[in-house]
């Protein structure tokens, strides 16, 4: 295609100014620049997917997803379904995010009851799990529009450090169901000034996108 005519007071272009210069440069000189642009290209596509979410979805007999932004895939726990993770720029531990697998055993009546005697049951394991594990609290808590579950907050070292652990026991809402998932939450306590305690971890920041988005089905 031909280029359109240019009226002579928006002239010369960029393009006819450069011409001189490029013509009489190195050919290392052209590669280097030519190299330096796809460079600076890609990194502009690499910052476009950081700040872009992420989504993870996944089926089987309790199928779930989820958004995320500012955290990074790692391998999850022995058994686990998913983790994703920021570090500090020393390689200490800022925030996570993981999901696991949830099985209540069989019990009578309503799901409000069970869980709370789950709970008594599961401490004792956190306590055994996790360095100064400190209880903080537990209870009912409401995760978005469509799902509420049981919460339980403490303090424990993870990997060498205090953090903030909030951890929502989550099942679909159907009479008898056993097969759920534990959202397992961490945040040092440096992270954000806006959690103090865990009882705020996910209430801001990086882990309340996927809190906040997470769907069964």
């Amino acid at each position: 295609m031909a280029a359109l005519p240019m009226k002579a007071q928006y002239g010369p272009t960029l393009g006819r100014l450069l011409a001189p210069r490029w013509h009489a440069a190195s050919f290392a000189a052209r590669v280097s620049v030519v190299v330096a642009g796809v460079a600076f290209v890609g990194a502009l596509l690499a910052l476009g997917l950081t700040l872009a979410n992420a989504t993870y979805s996944r089926g089987g007999p309790v199928p779930f997803s989820f958004s995320y932004r500012y955290l990074y895939s790692v391998a999850p726990d022995p058994g686990g379904y998913v983790k994703v993770q920021s570090h500090w720029p020393d390689g200490a531990l800022k925030y996570s995010y993981a999901v696991d697998p949830l099985r209540l055993p069989r019990y009578a009546g309503g799901l409000s009851g069970e869980l709370p005697m789950y709970v008594a049951g599961y401490v004792p394991i956190l306590s055994r799990r996790y360095p100064h594990f400190a209880l903080r609290g537990e209870g009912r808590t409401k995760v978005n529009n469509t799902l509420t579950g049981y919460q339980v907050l403490y303090t424990a070292d993870v990997q060498g450090q205090k953090m903030y652990a909030r951890e929502v026991l989550l099942l679909p809402e159907r009479p008898g169901v056993r097969e759920g998932v534990d959202i397992v939450m961490l945040t040092s306590p440096t992270a954000s000034a806006q959690v103090r305690s865990p009882l705020e971890v996910a209430t801001t920041g990086v882990l309340l996108r996927p809190l906040k988005s997470f769907a069964f089905g």
